[in-house]
């Protein structure tokens, strides 16, 4: 990591650059940073980097490149430096070995998998700050771990996708999680294998490697990309074995982090310390409770953790009870395994989906929840694949397609499931699928979900019971 007068690349301006140029200079590097958006390149005016738009390829002299994590590894300029032996890291690897300059080094516990990542990095935050920790939620839930590192935390509860981890090589955290794992982001990869052995870059140097026993995926990637010389400790939804976490009637208990895992186990937790509810939540909590207890934290810290814990916006947060029906804003479920696990939460459901599929199937998640569906509501770009897929699997269950071009389609969506919908069942908006078809992002979509429920209630004279 000794940069001093070397010639550092970076390939995006965005919010990567943004955070790596000023590091990249304290370390006394020759900057030059490339862009295909001229307007985002400006930004970055005044770092005392060279900003050079649309560059195809390293410019002669280049040591090392750094680049944001949705760049492609077959764009041509990266493809380019490798081809030239030039190495090329993330902002990630970059923090990581910044880190590694300090007298006292972050510890790194590190969350990855399909589902579930920022509501995992939020309750292990939660739950390090209980501890007395000095400790943080970063990565890719919206604070750059390169940030974090600089501002010298103790502990970083880092949330990684696997565009990240392609991009880190020397990694090597004291315990990490693959929480799951379910199709997504193929057309990134390439294959569910290069998919798979991304996440699993996650753990190719952790000291502890906890896996999802009740995930093939997790379980088949910790025991493929663990070290020899990890420990290895997994979690279930129920009674732990020896060295695993898990569920005994309504407690989460320990029997990989107590002296004798063979004869004793702890309490760690109620469920009811878990929100939002649901099973996912609570594999997720148990995610969590691994890696504190991985770094040493007490049972204590782990239910008080759980209980402070606020769930963040547009994931499984109750906004209304309307006429004795609860509605349910989980935008953030942007893929059939997000959604099918928010849909088992509940046992009679009006179900809101629909959107941009990225070439996901729905089969497994329509078959799988059927049996809870009271009625359907799609909307957006691909809602036809998920009729047809109702259609085979779900015959009986009435769907509402919303016609495309409606000016007001939340609103449209929500009135439409209401009708549908009887006391005690609840309204779900959980898409499966992405959002830019109609939304700018998921939050949008949520934000969308939610003015529409409040407009209902304030309409039907009911009071709310939940935020938005």
């Amino acid at each position: 990591m000794d940069l001093a007068g070397r010639h550092v690349l970076v390939a995006g301006a965005g919010v990567t650059g943004k955070s790596v140029v000023p590091v990249l200079r304290e370390l006394g590097a020759r900057v030059t940073v490339t862009d295909g958006n001229a307007e985002r390149l400006a930004e970055l005016d005044g770092l005392g980097a060279e900003l050079v738009p649309g560059l195809a390829e390293p410019p002669a002299g280049t040591d090392l490149v750094v680049t944001s994590p949705g760049w492609r590894p077959a764009s041509p300029l990266l493809a380019a430096a490798a081809g030239a032996g030039v190495e090329v890291i993330g902002d990630v690897e970059l923090a990581w070995r910044v880190g590694r300059l300090r007298e006292r080094p972050p510890v790194w516990l590190v969350v990855t998998g399909t589902n579930g990542k920022t509501t995992t990095v939020g309750m292990l935050e939660s739950i390090l700050r209980a501890a007395g920790l000095d400790a943080v939620a970063c990565g890719n839930v919206g604070y750059a771990v390169l940030d974090a590192v600089r501002a010298g935390h103790e502990v970083l509860a880092v949330e990684l996708s696997s565009f990240q981890l392609h991009w880190s090589s020397t990694l090597a955290p004291a315990a990490s999680v693959v929480l799951n794992l379910a199709e997504d982001h193929i057309d990134w990869h390439g294959s569910m294998a290069e998919y798979a052995a991304a996440k699993g870059r996650a753990h190719h140097r952790s000291a502890v490697v906890v896996h999802n026993a009740d995930d093939a995926w997790s379980a088949a990637i910790a025991g493929e990309h663990a070290p020899a010389e990890a420990r290895r400790v997994g979690f279930q939804l129920d009674v732990p074995r020896a060295g695993e976490l898990g569920v005994v009637e309504e407690l989460l208990v320990d029997r990989a982090f107590v002296a004798d895992p063979a004869s004793s186990a702890e309490e760690l937790a109620t469920l009811a310390d878990v929100r939002p509810s649901g099973p996912h939540n609570v594999a997720n909590a148990l995610a969590a409770a691994a890696l504190a207890r991985a770094y040493g934290v007490d049972a204590g810290a782990i239910a008080k953790g759980l209980r402070d814990y606020q769930p963040a916006p547009h994931r499984a947060a109750e906004v209304a009870e309307v006429g004795g029906v609860r509605y349910v804003n989980d935008s953030k479920a942007t893929n059939p395994h997000a959604a099918a696990g928010s849909l088992r939460a509940h046992p009679s459901v009006v179900w809101i989906a629909g959107g941009l599929l990225k070439g996901a199937s729905v089969d497994e998640l329509v078959s799988s929840v059927a049996g809870r569906l009271r009625g359907v509501v799609l909307l957006g770009a691909d809602s036809p694949v998920i009729a047809a897929a109702l259609a085979r699997h779900a015959p009986d269950v009435p769907v509402n397609s919303l016609v495309p071009g409606d000016d007001e389609p939340m609103t449209t969506a929500v009135s439409a499931a209401s009708a549908m919908a009887r006391p005690g069942d609840v309204v779900l908006l959980a898409p499966a699928a992405a959002s830019l078809d109609m939304f700018r992002n998921y939050g949008e979509r949520g934000d969308a979900f939610a003015a529409a429920v409040r407009v209902l209630r304030d309409g039907a004279g009911e009071s709310s019971h939940g935020g938005g």
